[in-house]
């Protein structure tokens, strides 16, 4: 492993992190910011803040992006930087040293870049590190200020006030010397004119009159000028705060994109929009273009003598040896007399280089022919709080009771140009689709290595439709459509359809859901026969590759373990499956090498957090991965004090029910502790709560937390509805959102009373997003189970939020009214029997805030004053993050619960 040493610049947040890190736990601030101890909470936990826990600058880095082995297999290139620096750098690890070469940094590419470009990144940085250490530095003051310690609470708006102040008489000065300076200059002219006239009539020069001296009196005049009063200054502060306010482009990047050569050990990558290549043996990189344009690179050419790139709307071919750029994909063209004139939107080329596939799409118009089209569905108003007045803003919305317009769509099948070939004619297209008010969706294009073959997929969600294609290298010809399975298409296989060909090209390999898991299938060719390549209760939706020899193939599953996704080699002729990664780590953004030698992830666990690991891929058993990165900051084992147990229930029908629970030290099976249930309950694709290696900072962290600062029992569940778990659990929502949860959630409170030592009278529920909903729908619903509970960001009112979404997991929805209306949950509000809390950023245009409105209104019209309360984030999105930071969120949090759930006794 390669030792990366963090990057430690942090200014003013050193000190204080310095202050949080080595004494993190027993500095006297540190207790003093502490209640009293709950029974069961000693030592480091009874010392722990959420100041700690949830400071400014977070414990997690960034992990490693964009794995990529060369062809050869010899070398791994991917994006990252350490703990604490901007961007993501591109490093090459190589397997045969063990050895890791950084190729690119801030100081590396400042030879391509402007010095104004370098000198704006340096000052935001520096901006967003003096921002990470006043906000941390706020937070710890504040509390204790509320303890009564003598804390001045103004000293960085004073501070902030006084830097204004100085600012603003030097703007002041500058203008007034400019001023000064226009007039003289004013002054000298008409001097200048006068001599002139004087002269061309034989008088003299009149004498001089006072103008410079009442110049001086109003500069003077002016320096006398009052002083802003405190709240001018205040507004001033406030416009130059938003001025100023840190833009993803203000930081230095990093490489954004790579691609690796056909046969040679050489890269290309992009930064900022230019090309750069990369030689294995070579220390520097080698600037390839840089025309001021957004250029992507697409990959080598088969010869490796050149390479094909896109700018905004071509893709362009290039050679080494030639600065010459020819055009691959020219705009299509369309006779005058042709209704639909598509435009290209998307280029795929064959390995081989040979065949190219274009996506097109036909522009809308307007109904009587002139202009474009109106946008699918509609604009909704939010409101913007921050200025003097609210301010309405409009946003996109679609949602299910609106028509949709999609646009008309074709695929066109043509030849790669040779070098200096004349253009062809172009092809008709073999595949279209008219578009208009449905639901199509289209995955990518495979082609097979040699070119022989193209394939992709189809899915009508009205028609609950889903087809593949296979195709041959032929301009002209259509696609024959090989497989089609209606109805029963389980919900989130759509996201996962991406068929792809084995190395010799006999085997189109498809995910299906035929046996309810999303799993690998082979389509042979030769006889056209489909045969699944797994079975099992898991999931195995992601197709890394294959050896060589097309005899194995590398997937992604949750087999043996449903919250560890694991590395796996199959048997294409058996089915036989061999574990390659460590049991107990979930892998994610995995790839494998071309000759299936290695595997590399990020992966991780509770106990080590995620970093990108090197595996063997062709062992006969597991062995040992090599960490090739260290992307966290150390000190979160400070404050990482208790780790979950997992477990799980069988629910009224017979489904296993997956958890974890934090209990606090000293826990006992005959205690009657509080506890908290964190749920979410809705499909996510590919992730779910109950995972290995997820930190969710409510359900793990802040659940964390409560267990070792306050004695609480704490659980995070994945209920039915949650992706992973095979269609019967993704599925569950459909036309009946949120019953098939609550009842998961009063099973596992008969769990929870039989088995973890709980309160059954002091049980709180919470949850976000569709959590939020369905903290609300189980409170609503069964009033006597949850003594409270908090719901953050709840869509109440399915026909308002998108219709994606909704359509797919909700229920069957009509474009002439909103039939989804009878999933709201106003009418339910009055069932209400205990505190809720109702949590939304005003700003949120996922879950819009007016649901949250809305359902507030609904019970305070019910009598519910006195059990619900707001806690709103003015200027905060989905994921709040305004004026409320995650630690005061949960600051509030624990307040509510201590007042309604009480300290454990």
């Amino acid at each position: 492993m390669t030792a990366w040493k963090p990057l430690r610049t942090w200014c003013a947040l050193t000190a204080l992190t310095a202050a949080l890190g080595s004494s993190l736990l027993s500095s006297p601030l540190a207790h003093a910011a502490s209640p009293a101890a709950a029974p069961g909470a000693t030592g480091a936990s009874a010392g722990l803040t959420l100041e700690q826990l949830f400071r400014a600058e977070s414990y997690r880095g960034e992990l490693a992006r964009e794995p990529s082995f060369s062809r050869s297999g010899r070398y791994l290139a991917f994006l990252w930087n350490p703990f604490g620096e901007p961007g993501s750098d591109l490093h090459v690890y190589d397997t045969k040293t063990g050895k890791t070469q950084r190729l690119t940094s801030a100081g590396i590419m400042q030879a391509f870049d402007a010095p104004e470009d370098l000198e704006r990144f340096a000052k935001k940085l520096k901006q967003k590190r003096d921002e990470l250490a006043e906000r941390q530095s706020r937070e710890v003051a504040q509390q204790a200020y509320l303890r009564g310690e003598p804390v001045d609470m103004s000293q960085w708006e004073n501070a902030a006030i006084e830097t204004l102040k100085k600012e603003l008489a030097e703007k002041k000065a500058k203008d007034e010397a400019q001023k000064a300076a226009d007039k003289a200059e004013a002054e000298a002219e008409k001097r200048a004119a006068e001599a002139l006239a004087a002269k061309r009539a034989g008088k003299p020069l009149p004498a001089a009159d006072a103008a410079s001296a009442v110049a001086k009196a109003d500069s003077k005049a002016d320096a006398k000028a009052e002083e802003k009063a405190l709240w001018e200054l205040r507004d001033e502060l406030k416009k130059k705060l938003e001025k100023n306010k840190l833009k993803p482009s203000d930081l230095y990047p990093g490489v954004s994109q790579l691609a690796w050569a056909h046969q040679r050990d050489e890269l290309i990558f992009q930064y900022r929009g230019s090309l750069f290549r990369w030689q294995a043996g070579q220390d520097r990189i080698q600037p390839l273009l840089a025309t001021q344009r957004q250029l992507r690179i697409v990959g080598y050419t088969p010869d490796d003598q050149g390479f094909i790139y896109m700018d905004e709307t071509r893709v362009l071919r290039s050679r080494f040896a030639s600065a010459a750029v020819q055009v691959l994909n020219r705009e299509l063209i369309h006779g005058d007399d042709e209704d639909k004139k598509y435009r290209i939107e998307q280029t795929v080329i064959s390995e081989d280089g040979r065949w190219m596939s274009l996506f097109a799409r036909a522009p809308l118009t307007a109904a009587d022919g002139k202009g474009p089209a109106p946008k699918p569905g509609r604009q909704v108003d939010m409101t913007d709080y921050s200025g003097r007045f609210a301010v309405a803003k409009k946003i996109d919305r679609e949602i299910s009771d609106d028509k949709r317009i999609e646009q008309p769509l074709a695929l066109y099948i043509r030849k790669v140009p040779g070098l200096d070939a004349a253009p062809a004619r172009q092809p008709k297209p073999v595949f279209t689709h008219p578009g208009g008010d449905t639901w199509f969706e289209i995955s990518p294009v495979a082609w097979a290595k040699d070119g022989s073959h193209y394939a992709f997929a189809t899915f009508e969600r009205e028609k609950e439709l889903l087809r593949v294609y296979l195709g041959s290298n032929d301009e002209n010809a259509k696609p024959e459509m090989i497989l089609e399975r209606r109805g029963d298409v389980h919900h989130e296989l759509v996201n996962v359809m991406q068929p792809r060909f084995t190395p010799d090209g006999k085997q189109l390999v498809l995910i299906l859901s035929d046996a309810d898991w999303r799993q690998p299938y082979a389509y042979t060719l030769a006889n056209k026969q489909l045969r699944p390549l797994v079975s099992g209760a898991f999931e195995a939706f992601d197709v890394l590759g294959f050896t060589p020899d097309s005899q194995q193939m590398f997937v992604v599953s949750n087999k043996d373990e449903l919250a560890a996704m694991n590395l796996w080699r199959v048997s294409l002729a058996n089915g036989q499956m061999q574990r390659l990664g460590a049991a107990g780590e979930y892998h994610r953004h995995a790839v494998v090498s071309e000759d299936g030698q290695w595997l590399a992830a990020n992966a991780g666990n509770w106990m080590q957090r995620p970093e990108l690991k090197l595996l063997k891929g062709l062992s006969a058993t597991a062995e040992a991965a090599k960490t090739l990165t260290q992307s966290h900051d150390p000190a979160f084992d400070k404050v990482h004090l208790l780790q979950p147990e997992r477990f799980s229930f069988k629910n009224r029908h017979g489904d296993t029910i997956p958890a974890y629970v934090f209990k606090p030290t000293g826990w006992q099976a005959s205690d009657k502790r509080p506890a908290v249930v964190y749920v979410y309950g809705g499909p996510l694709n590919a992730r779910n709560t109950v995972e290995v290696d997820s930190f969710q900072a409510t359900g793990y962290l802040f659940g964390m937390y409560m267990a070792a600062k306050h004695g609480y029992v704490t659980v995070s569940v994945d209920t039915r509805g949650h992706s992973n778990y095979g269609r019967r659990f993704a599925d569950a929502n459909f036309e009946q959102a949120g019953l098939p949860q609550t009842e998961d959630l009063l099973d596992l409170v008969q769990y929870m009373n039989a088995n973890l030592g709980i309160d059954s009278r002091r049980i709180g529920l919470n949850g976000w997003s569709f959590g939020g909903f369905q903290t609300q729908y189980t409170m609503y619903s069964q009033p006597d189970v949850f003594a409270a509970g908090i719901a953050g960001a709840g869509p109440t009112e399915w026909e308002n939020y998108n219709s994606w979404y909704s359509g797919r997991t909700i229920g069957k929805v009509d474009r002439t009214k909103p039939v989804l209306r009878k999933y709201s949950l106003l009418p339910m509000a009055r069932g209400l029997k205990h505190p809720l809390m109702l949590v939304h950023g005003m700003q949120d245009d996922n879950v819009l805030y007016q649901d949250t409105v809305n359902v507030y209104r609904a019970l305070l019209e019910s009598g519910k004053e006195s059990l619900v309360e707001l806690f709103l984030d003015p200027d905060g999105a989905h994921a709040m993050g305004g004026a409320v930071k995650p630690v005061g969120w949960h600051r509030k949090y624990e307040a509510f619960w201590l007042q309604h759930l009480g300290q454990a006794r």
